[in-house]
């Protein structure tokens, strides 16, 4: 399982990097035909926080964090849409804005879960 959540933390690193990279390039009003590609590497960085909900649930490390993730990982797509919906202005840059923090809180939260998900157990001492 070690592996699987080590390789699953680098893909969300190299995920991550990948779409702040994308999202700035579509501020700058550059690269829009690359969308598409932001959005499936957006859908497989999501698919990543819920494998590690799943492995977090597997393990039995970190379950309140593994939910947080979970619904965390509906709320990064569906802000990302929204923002598409409304027109260049203020509103739409407030939308990007709230979608590059969704999208943060989703790389530091995957990673949060991860390193509990491979943090040894706590063993508590036996009676005195």
């Amino acid at each position: 399982m070690k592996a699987i959540v080590n390789t699953t933390r680098a893909i969300v690193s190299l995920l991550g990097i990948l779409l702040i990279v994308l999202g700035g390039l579509f501020w700058s009003g550059r690269a829009l035909s690359l969308l598409p590609l932001h959005m499936l590497l957006g859908g497989i960085f999501v698919l990543c926080m819920w494998l590690l909900s799943g492995l977090a649930f597997y393990a039995r490390r970190g379950q309140v964090l593994a939910v947080v993730v979970f619904v965390w990982g509906l709320i990064v797509p569906f802000v990302g849409e929204e923002q598409l919906r409304f027109p260049p202005g203020a509103l739409h840059l407030a939308m990007q804005v709230l979608h590059l923090l969704v999208g943060l809180a989703a790389i530091g939260l995957a990673h949060a879960l991860a390193a509990k998900i491979l943090r040894p157990p706590v063993v508590s001492p036996g009676p005195v």
